[in-house]
């Protein structure tokens, strides 16, 4: 369950954990009066490894054997159908 930041003018800052589908709080709960919800920083962190560390490298990265055994195949029948076009158009 989410934990929000809420701001009272009052008591100040406080925390409350509430579903993502509740409505936000409108009045503070130790004074009642009306409090502002606040944006703060995520503690969501990747660490270690993983396709976020190495699934977006900028040049120099090898690519798969799959990929590249792929694209290589497609050039030769690209080259090979286009050689053929040409034979038959000048036939």
């Amino acid at each position: 369950m989410p934990i929000y930041e809420y701001e009272c003018p009052k008591c100040g800052a406080f925390e409350h954990s509430q579903s993502i589908h509740d409505r936000p709080l409108h009045k503070c709960p130790k004074c009642r009066r009306n409090v502002q919800r606040l944006i703060s920083a995520s503690s969501f962190q990747l660490k270690g490894g993983g396709w976020y560390a190495h699934g977006y490298q900028k040049g120099g990265g090898s690519e798969p054997k799959t990929a590249s055994s792929d694209s290589s195949s497609s050039k030769k029948s690209e080259k090979s159908s286009g050689s053929s076009s040409g034979d038959s158009s000048t036939s």
